[in-house]
């Protein structure tokens, strides 16, 4: 497994379990997540080869691995526990919706819950994200190894007293800064789908499990989405495809809500007030 970071300074990174170098001390000439996205699935080179020392992630201060994502796409209702607790109809194909890139910040956060008189219940939900490598259209899913750079944890917001109101503002509840939380880095592995096979998501707040699931639980796995998807709209490198959750949590001022995506990765971000 390969990781694709950028500190907050801006500087873009490649690491492993061992640590990051500079990227283009690992790729001359690649000096950006969203180029070196477009090499990923192909392989990237190995860190412990770059004329560069290897540092702890733990010595970066790092930001949202995309500086600048493409099309965010969200999938609602994709795990049926999920779906049967909320006592929604199981969809009969994707239930997908935009988040603007706005909503974007990075590991840590913080997530900013807006005045109370807009909206009082704002709930945090763990996803595994895919991250697209390819420029690409009705793609087939055999094809998900071919135009997929990697994953990346997320943690999508929503303020649900908001969409309760009307299901016609679910880009109002989806949409507010900060609501849209990606990182620490996007994880390339040999095989994306070979990848998908091991992976469990969690939602965490504040220490306490909200919600567990492996994909194995979801309605439609990654390799369906990016087909469905690319049948709609062309994807290009850094479109993000968040692809649901397995249960959310309510959070509140002061709260800590963590994605936990093994074995992608753990994000985490503090919530506060305004």
């Amino acid at each position: 497994m390969r990781y694709l970071a950028r500190t907050a300074d801006g500087r873009a990174l490649l690491g492993d379990s061992e640590g990051f170098v500079p990227l283009p001390a690992a790729l001359p000439g690649v000096d950006t997540v969203e180029a070196a996205l477009r090499r990923a699935p192909e392989g990237l080179p190995d860190p412990a080869d770059a004329p560069a020392t290897r540092r702890p992630a733990d010595q970066f201060t790092l930001a949202a691995p995309l500086s600048s994502p493409g099309r965010c796409l969200g999938i609602g209702l994709n795990y049926a526990d999920h779906a049967a607790d909320l006592d929604e109809v199981r969809p009969d194909e994707p239930a997908s919706f935009l988040k603007p890139a706005a909503a974007l910040t990075g590991p840590g956060g913080p997530i900013r819950l807006p005045d109370p008189a807009i909206t009082d219940r704002v709930t945090a939900e763990a996803e595994l994200g895919v991250v697209l490598g390819r420029t690409c259209s009705d793609v087939d899913e055999a094809a998900f190894d071919d135009v997929v750079a990697g994953f990346v944890p997320v943690v999508d917001l929503t303020a649900e007293d908001v969409l309760e109101r009307n299901p016609r503002f679910l880009t109002r509840a989806k949409g507010f800064d900060t609501f849209l939380v990606v990182g620490p880095w996007v994880a390339v592995p040999d095989s994306p789908r070979a990848a998908l096979d091991d992976v469990t998501v969690r939602t965490v707040v504040d220490d306490a499990v909200v919600a567990e699931n492996t994909l194995d639980g979801m309605l439609f796995r990654p390799p369906e989405l990016v087909a469905f998807h690319s049948r709609a709209a062309t994807l290009e490198p850094g479109d993000l495809l968040s692809t649901g959750t397995p249960g959310a949590g309510v959070v509140t001022p002061d709260s800590t809500v963590r994605a936990e995506v093994d074995p992608v990765g753990t994000l985490t971000a503090r919530v506060v007030r305004g």
